[in-house]
């Protein structure tokens, strides 16, 4: 069922759903299908920053017509429609859009620079038929601005509303702030702007991680962080920009403390959730704590605290339980298995990580959180992977390596890394070290894409069981290239 062609006379109507793309999603997640449609993008040679936010914005109407990059992707993914077989209004419908309205999370508009190019695509007068460009959009191809480098981004993330003047003064050059009180001292009022931009940089943290891992983001993104505290101290006058700043800062302190996790510097992440999860029960935001929970079970483990681990996933479970969202219980009761075989509780790890199967088929929900966009199925079986290595189960461990590795997006880097560095792990401790030479191997061909301290210790660890078997095929030439790998600082 299409949209129809005739042009509306009300430009100002409420969105109407766009039911015909939610249709064509089917039974994948919002995330999934961003995913796919990130696919898709780089079959033709687009580059789109999709999410699970614009894959909702769309099914909305509150994107009534893609811009011209999105169509292209859009008519490659479903050959022989048109847009309006999509759900979408034709462009002689939407005549220059103004103002985004609305809804949480939703940016303030930004007038798009001047264009200097006049052989650019973007050069001349902007088209009044597509959705507008936003040169701080992330759901833009032709974002100027989206070249992955983190001092820039996150920076950039912070100054796109004119009221974000906090960010402007706490942000030098490289991202640092200089003089965090003074930052606080330039702020009357946080206004809607400022959530957004909060909000945003959040996306664009999680959005390097997945390529690049954490060690080049952690020190920038201390930054937007103190900030984004100092907007809170700032304070509003609206209760709901206040619920938006709190939620904002509170998973940024959970993304700043993952890549501090990730990064090997564990005391400071504990720091950055203990944190958040204050932020939560100051709000009453069941949401966050629970992530924050989730992120505190899974550094537990990582820290050698399995007890804590455990403990720290059934309060995650217990603050998520009313929310809805059978992934992320899911996820919950993964974290509460890593802590069992952390125990060496057999019985208890096969017990959560049946709930977590069993949750998981349950399919994704509209309750779902923004930021388990990375949880499908291939985490599911990176993280089973982990629990039976823990458990010196190798040859499961490695059956579940294989497959994690196998069915991960390749937009998430960093976690094909991951899952391929505890597959060559796990077959060197299960006696296989021609094959687990192969699997390191491919993780060194990722490490000029994605640093990350905890994959480079992993795979220092497989090095070291597969010294011995130097004259295996395969493992000699493993080991010296292993050896020219500078090491993370």
């Amino acid at each position: 069922m299409a949209s129809s062609t005739v042009p509306s006379s009300n430009p100002d109507r409420p969105a109407r759903p766009n039911l015909v793309f939610r249709q064509l999603r089917g039974a994948r997640s919002p995330g999934e299908f961003a995913a796919a449609v990130r696919r898709a993008a780089r079959e033709i040679g687009e580059r789109v920053s999709c999410d699970a936010r614009y894959v909702h914005r769309v099914e909305t109407g509150e994107i009534r017509c893609p811009n011209y990059a999105y169509e292209r992707v859009f008519l490659h993914m479903f050959p022989g429609r048109t847009l309006t077989d999509l759900g979408f209004a034709p462009r002689s419908s939407v005549r220059g859009r103004g103002a985004r309205t609305g809804g949480p999370g939703e940016l303030s508009p930004v007038p798009a620079p001047a264009p200097t190019d006049p052989t650019s695509e973007t050069s001349g007068p902007p088209d009044p038929y597509e959705e507008p460009r936003d040169p701080y959009d992330p759901y833009d191809s032709y974002d100027p601005y989206d070249n992955y480098e983190e001092s820039d981004v996150l920076r950039r993330a912070f100054m796109t509303g004119g009221g974000a003047t906090v960010a402007a003064a706490s942000l030098g050059p490289l991202g640092f702030a200089r003089d965090a009180s003074a930052a606080q001292r330039s702020v009357r009022r946080a206004g809607a702007s400022d959530a957004g931009a909060l909000e945003e940089a959040v996306r664009r943290i999680r959005l390097l991680d997945d390529r690049h891992g954490a060690d080049g983001l952690y020190r920038r993104a201390a930054a937007p962080l103190r900030a984004a505290y100092a907007l809170l101290d700032a304070g509003t006058t609206r209760q709901r920009t206040a619920d938006r700043l709190y939620a904002g800062a509170g998973e940024l302190a959970i993304s700043v403390g993952w890549l501090a996790h990730d990064s090997g510097r564990f005391d400071d992440a504990r720091s950055h959730y203990a944190e958040a999860l204050a932020t939560a029960r100051v709000t009453g935001d069941a949401g966050l704590e629970a992530h924050a929970f989730c992120n505190t079970a899974f550094l537990a483990r990582d820290a050698g605290r399995p007890r804590e681990a455990v403990r720290a996933a059934q309060a995650a479970q217990r603050a998520a339980l009313p929310l809805g969202s059978p992934r992320l219980m899911s996820l919950l009761a993964l974290r509460e298995a890593g802590g069992w075989a952390g125990l060496a509780d057999r019985a208890g790890c096969e017990q959560a990580l049946a709930r977590a199967q069993a949750y998981f088929e349950r399919g994704p929900a509209e309750a779902d959180p923004e930021w388990m966009t990375f949880y499908g199925e291939a985490e599911l079986e990176g993280l089973e992977a982990q629990c039976w290595s823990t458990l010196g189960d190798w040859p499961r461990a490695a059956r579940h390596a294989r497959r994690a590795a196998e069915l991960q997006d390749p937009h998430f880097t960093r976690n094909i890394a991951l899952y391929t560095a505890e597959l060559a792990d796990d077959l060197a401790r299960g006696g296989r070290p021609d094959e687990a030479a192969t699997a390191g191997m491919r993780v060194l061909d990722l490490l000029d894409e994605v640093q990350s301290s905890r994959i480079q210790t992993m795979l220092a660890g497989t090095a070291r069981v597969l010294l011995p078997h130097r004259r295996a095929s395969g493992v000699s030439a493993f080991l010296d290239r292993h050896g020219c790998v500078p090491r993370a600082v």
